[in-house]
């Protein structure tokens, strides 16, 4: 049996319906979102552009940090050489200050130097003019007058000169005579006969001629020597004395006049006195006996033989310096025989001159 249909009357017509708000929501939803898209076209054209405008600002941002960093290490590179050149220019600002200063002191001691160059030009002038009138007044060169006629020197070869003179008298006990008797017994004598002796007298006479020849312009010494060395004119056997006015010089003759020749020879103390000297002497006048007879040592024996004289004789040459001349003036002894050849070849090698005089001589 066929069935019947059944109307439904909202069957169509809802699915209409609903059809047509669904397609009305899907319109709305169209419209809206187009202009939504169009809307967010428009925003994100605005951020592209401001992201881009912030990209490039980034950009100019690193780029000028580089530039300052740069700029930073330059300065602090350009602070270092400057440190550098500061600190290099304190060390020569200090170096020139120093350098002033050594300058400084210089002027000031050459200026003194200058200043005691003068005074002693101004001494010196003094000098000269005193011993220009002296010499006016002594009528030659002879700060000391000597008695006798003419100069003898002719006689001797032996000339007195040099700018730094040293006169050395034996004061030992062989110049009381010239035998050995008479020394013994002439030794047992009061000192005043003793300085009477006719030997003695010739040694001071000698001493006198040759302190009369020395140059107004000289320094001198004058020792005397035994068993040890003496200075008569100063309290340093190491200082000379200027002829200046010539009173040391007489001072020194009139003390030497007054000795007393007594005890040994001790060449060696000579010798070794002498080339102490400063400056050095240009000559030496010398005037003994004979051989020395001891060393600064203690003696063995009271008596020394010929040959044992000879080997004291030539270790004290030894000691003087051979560029000073050594002029001899050789008295007679008893006893002696090898005095005169000694003495004459010291006197050769250095340079000086030999005499062994007459009896009336000077």
């Amino acid at each position: 049996m066929r069935r019947q249909r059944r109307n439904v009357g909202f069957s169509l017509a809802f699915l209409d319906v609903m059809s047509c708000g669904f397609g009305a929501v899907v319109l709305v939803f169209l419209i809206m979102n187009h202009e939504s898209q169009q809307t967010q076209e428009v925003i994100n054209k605005d951020l592209l552009a401001e992201i881009r405008m912030l990209d490039y600002q980034v950009l100019q941002g690193e780029k000028d940090l580089l530039e300052l960093t740069e700029s930073q290490n330059e300065v602090r590179r350009n602070l270092t050489d400057s440190t550098t050149e500061l600190t290099t220019l304190e060390a020569q600002l200090q170096q020139q200050v120093q350098t002033l200063s050594e300058l400084q002191k210089r002027t000031t001691a050459q200026q003194e130097d200058v200043a005691a160059l003068r005074s002693d030009i101004n001494s010196r002038q003094d000098e000269v003019e005193k011993l220009q009138a002296l010499k006016a007044a002594t009528d030659g060169n002879q700060v000391r007058a000597i008695q006798g006629e003419g100069d003898r020197q002719y006689l001797t070869g032996l000339k007195v000169g040099g700018r730094n003179i040293v006169i050395i008298v034996d004061t030992s006990a062989s110049m009381l005579d010239e035998t050995i008797v008479n020394i013994l017994r002439r030794r047992n004598m009061t000192d005043e006969k003793k300085r009477q002796a006719p030997k003695w007298q010739r040694a001071l006479r000698t001493a006198e001629w040759l302190a009369a020849q020395l140059p107004l312009d000289a320094e001198f010494q004058l020792y005397g020597f035994n068993e040890s060395v003496r200075s008569y004119v100063t309290d340093s056997d190491l200082d000379w004395q200027p002829m200046s006015d010539g009173s040391a010089l007489n001072r020194g003759i009139d003390a030497l006049a007054q000795t007393v020749p007594v005890g040994g020879t001790n060449l060696e103390s000579l010798m070794l006195a002498v080339r102490d000297l400063s400056p050095i002497p240009d000559n030496i006048y010398l005037i003994t006996d004979g051989l020395p007879t001891r060393t600064s040592a203690s003696p063995r024996s009271p008596t020394v033989d010929g040959k044992t004289r000879l080997k004291l004789f030539r270790e004290a040459a030894t000691r003087l310096p051979r560029q000073i001349p050594v002029n001899v003036i050789l008295f007679p002894m008893e006893g002696d025989p090898m005095a005169s050849a000694a003495w004459w070849q010291l006197a050769r090698l250095s340079g000086g001159a030999f005499i062994s005089p007459s009896w009336d001589w000077p």
